[in-house]
Parts: C-alpha cells; structure tokens; sequence
C-alpha cells in the first residue's frame, strides 16, 4: 500500500537527495544545473530551506515512502503571512512517478497549510513546457486551475522566479478543507 511520511529537512538526507534531484529526468524538470544537484549544493539547499523556515518563509518536508526511503521533497515556500498566501513546490524521483506519491504529499502538507499555517490561498504553478507537472496538478480534486488572470501578481511572480511562461493554480482553504473532511480516510 501506498504510504509517505513527511519529515523535517535535515543535512543527513543531502545524499539521497543529490542522487534524486541530479537524475536528467528530475533536474532538466526543475530546470536545475550540475551545481544545484551536486553534494555540496544539495547541503547548501537545506541549509538556506532551514534558514528560511526559522524565518517563517517556508515550511519544507523530505517526503519518505512506506519503506522509509527517501523519495522527494516538497515545501510551502513564498510564505506571505500578511495575504495568507503561498506558493507549493514539490519534487519526486522519477523511478517513485505515478505510484501516487506526490497527491499523499499533497494532501498532507496542504492540510497543514491550512490548519497550522493558517493560509488561506496556496498556488501551484508549472511551466508551459512541464505537461507532466501540469497534468499531476489538473488531477487533484481540490484545485482550480488556470487562474492567472484572477491572480495577475502571483503568476508574475512566479514567472519571473522560473524565467519561463507559466499556468498558475490554486487551492483555497475552504474548498480544500472541505474536501478532506468529506474524502480523508
């Protein structure tokens, strides 16, 4: 059975994921360089990702399988207390895509957005050329989709971060919270 567990960053996971996040599927997604992937540039990762969250900007995970394994990363970043908004970024081995992994990590973390973070908006954004990412989104069933008109800041924001034409989604609290009341098991 499909199962995750979502931890605290730590420098001890930055091996496991160097060899993730380096792998071409994963990096040329993200539109991460060698540098980025590497060892060292993994640690200097969860270091600036443990900074940040002392600070309230964001609130990141190492999302582990039934096994214990480590198998991705996802984190509420862009943290904007004062809007109640933020943005979710999320990442998986591509030998762990489409075992449903990434919807559990969802689910989790965004219910924690919302009852611990107090958020009220949380946006999902892919590149225009990342149909795998825009294709996992479309199938959440607490999402709206295609709502950069209604939130014209948030996707400039977000395309000017990418430096690449973007969708951009939300989750709202309500509907979420709704939706896991009448679906979560």
């Amino acid at each position: 059975m499909t199962k995750i567990l979502l931890v605290p960053q730590n420098i001890d996971f930055a091996k496991a994921m160097s060899s993730l996040s380096s792998a071409p599927e994963v990096k040329n997604a993200l539109g991460m360089t060698d540098e980025q992937t590497s060892l060292e540039g993994t640690v200097e990762f969860i270091e600036y990702i443990l900074e940040q969250e002392k600070l309230g900007k964001q609130y990141s995970r190492v999302i582990l399988n039934e096994n214990g394994d480590l198998i991705g990363v996802i984190t509420i970043k862009d943290i904007n207390e004062a809007n109640k908004t933020a943005h979710i970024g999320t990442w998986i081995g591509h030998q762990y895509w489409g075992k449903g992994y990434n919807e559990l990590a969802k689910l989790e973390i965004l219910h924690t957005a919302f009852t611990e973070l107090d958020l009220d908006f949380v946006f999902a954004g892919a590149k225009l050329s990342n149909i795998r990412s825009q294709k996992a989104q479309e199938k959440l069933p607490y999402i709206r989709i295609d709502v950069q008109s209604e939130f014209p800041d948030e996707h400039k924001k977000l395309e000017f971060q990418v430096k690449a034409p973007c969708i951009l989604n939300v989750i709202e609290k309500e509907m979420f919270l709704k939706w896991y009341s009448e679906n979560k098991k």
